[in-house]
């Protein structure tokens, strides 16, 4: 099979979350096991770090990446789901994975003719830590796809565990409550390996204290004690204070980028306490560099000024809540062009935009079967009484007319969605 032959294959044969929802998701591990049994367990290769939480963990999950390759570590990371190519998923050093590896990892899936069924997830999962272990990886970032306990990831054993954050996203799969959510996170926390907890507090914090001394598991709560002295922003960077680096100066900006960097922070001094060797200039270089390092795209990442035109893939009420903030410090005209799944709360993202002032919606649909059909976005736009400019049937035109109406002052806001970012960036950069 050619490369795109294998792709279409991966799209269209197996279950994908992203295009058939709740269907698609495969909870539990045998699979997982199984298939990484006929591999022969590349995982257990190397040292892994294990990444879950609701928001903030892709971020969270490269700026460690980067840190860890600032240090001389080589460094797999595998993170989903990808904006623009697949190959995003599955890097070493910053570098995709080729398209000739990927044509030689389904070549031997085939040729091993398993008595199985792997989703997606599971299939591509396996192709990344084949990937880390021919490319002789020292440590490898792993990024939860959906939840943590049953998620398929959750077959590593890692040096590592972090917990973002708990917000309501999928509910349906895992829990109406953050009580819920928060216990399905928290089964990545395996026996006697550290945790750090980015934020929660509360019922939710208890859970986690529950599971960490059940495991026998040193928990460790970002911002305890307190690492960043002073935040700014300047010239399109965040600059930190901190205590034990000095000026850190980092691309990711906002003040959820503030929480991840808290702990990213809590994950390194935990690592250095296990004995990774990680300098204090490697840790700078790995902020600073985050983007260029690791292929970083779609957090309120700027295409382009007068208008100022920003890209963002916050999906889900937890993250929006910082996207909002963002929006009102903004004071010219904001065009938001929009566009969501189908399983989302939207209604609480739409009340938070409701408070943003001289704000237009531009209403549109992301190129996959789960989307949010534009007309029912609009009727709930409605019932939040906001200012709608037009519904468009793709994020291409939605943008491009939000452009045409725009001064320089204004800006012009795409998300909802990451894959109302993917098809934006497919299609205009």
């Amino acid at each position: 099979m050619e490369y795109d032959e294998i792709i279409d294959f991966l799209f269209s044969q197996l279950a994908v979350y992203q295009r058939d929802g709740a269907s698609a998701y495969k909870p539990g591990l045998q699979a997982s096991l199984d298939l990484s049994a006929a591999f022969g367990d590349p995982h257990l290769s190397y040292k892994t770090i294990h990444i879950a939480g609701t928001n903030g963990k892709g971020s969270t999950a490269h700026l460690l990446a980067s840190i860890l390759q600032a240090a001389g570590y080589r460094t797999g990371l595998y993170t989903s789901p990808h904006l623009v190519d697949f190959r995003e998923r599955i890097r070493v050093n910053g570098e995709m994975i080729s398209k000739e590896e990927v044509i030689d990892f389904m070549r031997r899936y085939f040729d091993k003719n398993l008595n199985l069924r792997p989703s997606f997830f599971e299939l591509t999962m396996m192709m990344a830590f084949d990937c880390f272990r021919s490319r002789n990886v020292d440590v490898a970032v792993i990024e939860t796809g959906l939840g943590g306990r049953l998620d398929s990831t959750n077959i590593i054993r890692p040096e590592l565990s972090v917990i973002t954050n708990i917000s309501f996203d999928h509910v349906a799969l895992l829990g109406d409550t953050l009580v819920k959510i928060a216990g399905e996170k928290a089964g990545i926390i395996k026996p006697a390996v550290p945790v750090v907890i980015g934020e929660a507090e509360g019922e939710v914090l208890e859970v986690f204290q529950r599971k960490a001394a059940e495991t026998g598991s040193l928990l460790v709560r970002a911002g305890h004690p307190a690492e960043l002295n002073a935040v700014t922003e300047q010239a399109g960077s965040q600059i930190y204070d901190t205590v034990s680096y000095g000026k850190i100066d980092s691309p990711l900006t906002g003040q959820c980028q503030t929480k991840n960097a808290e702990t990213v922070l809590a994950a390194v001094a935990l690592l250095r306490h296990q004995g990774f060797d990680i300098p204090d200039d490697a840790v700078r270089d790995g902020f600073r560099d985050v983007c260029s390092s690791t292929g970083l795209m779609g957090r309120w990442t700027v295409i382009r000024r007068n208008p100022l035109v920003v890209a963002d893939t916050g999906h889900n009420s937890g993250g929006w809540k910082y996207t909002v903030c963002r929006l009102k410090d903004y004071h010219g005209r904001k065009r938001l062009v929009l566009g969501f799944v189908n399983d989302k709360d939207i209604g609480g993202i739409l009340s938070l935009i409701a408070d943003v002032p001289d704000c237009s919606l531009y209403l549109t649909r992301p190129a996959i079967n789960r989307a949010l059909p534009v007309e029912n976005l609009s009727r709930l736009a409605d019932e939040y009484r906001l200012s709608v400019a037009g519904s468009f049937p793709d994020v291409t035109e939605a943008y491009e007319k939000a452009l045409a109406d725009s001064d320089e002052s204004d800006m012009v806001f795409v998300g909802g969605s990451n894959f109302v970012v993917a098809d934006f960036l497919s299609s205009t950069c």
